[in-house]
């Protein structure tokens, strides 16, 4: 039996046993299963990929995206590039390869998202493992950008900075925190949503619930408002590509 699965921790709120177990049920796939790996920490991680018999590939998710990456024997270039890993293969000579589909299902999702031409500047909330495949799409999109996060330093704002004016000169925010996510359902990133209008985009790495506060005040506002679903939907479909290459 090929075994997949999702390394992270906590994993209450993942989808991806369920995606991968309904695509392999309406596939006839028999041979392969999903599973779900709660760690707590990485210590002596490689030795534990290996002792998953028949291991193919994981996916990564919070906390470990950038934490994993010295486990690894190599990155592509897109991973190596963003500096976070959100998929691993297992090579047919046993060592393993860090992939980001991060990427490709947020840019996919936010093009389709966006109505041309772009918005010009965006501020991604949020610095850990999921803003930096975000910011390199956004790179890649000619849409520049600003950090924001609970600490301001250099170039990252903190959320006491953001001011109505930067509100309304920012017309993409997005966010790549957890705040908000299931089962903390009343939680959500702390900007002057008053100051965003009629012109703006709210795209949520959150998918569950499937509008959050975030979205729903961006909403009452006249925002057009989007989750993280079809982005997830886009990389697991990527992940599965890319470990059946």
């Amino acid at each position: 039996m090929k075994q997949f699965g999702l390394i992270g921790y906590p994993l209450s709120h993942s989808f991806s046993k369920k995606y991968f177990s309904e695509k392999f049920e309406k596939a006839s796939i028999t041979d392969a299963q999903y599973e779900l790996y709660e760690l707590k920490s990485l210590a002596d991680f490689k030795n534990w990929m290996n002792t998953v018999s028949n291991l193919k590939g994981l996916n990564v998710t919070i906390p470990y995206k950038q934490e994993v990456i010295p486990f690894l024997d190599r990155l592509n270039d897109k991973a190596k590039a963003i500096g976070a890993v959100n998929v691993i293969k297992k090579e047919a000579d046993g060592t393993y390869t860090g992939y980001n589909s991060d990427y490709y299902g947020f840019k996919n999702s936010l093009e389709d998202f966006l109505t041309k031409p772009f918005p010009k500047k965006a501020l991604v909330l949020g610095t850990g493992g999921a803003s930096k495949a975000v910011i390199v799409a956004l790179q890649d999109m000619g849409i520049d950008y600003r950090y924001v996060s609970r600490q301001g330093s250099g170039c990252t704002l903190g959320y006491e900075e953001l001011t109505p004016q930067l509100i309304e000169e920012h017309k993409l925010i997005i966010n790549t925190t957890p705040l908000g996510m299931y089962p903390s359902v009343d939680q959500y990133p702390p900007i002057p949503y008053k100051a965003i209008g009629g012109e703006h985009y709210l795209y949520d790495l959150v998918y569950n619930p499937e509008e959050t506060l975030f979205m729903k005040k961006g909403l009452l506002q006249g925002a057009k408002a989007k989750n993280g679903l079809d982005m997830l939907i886009l990389q697991a479909e990527k992940a599965w590509e890319i470990w059946n290459s």
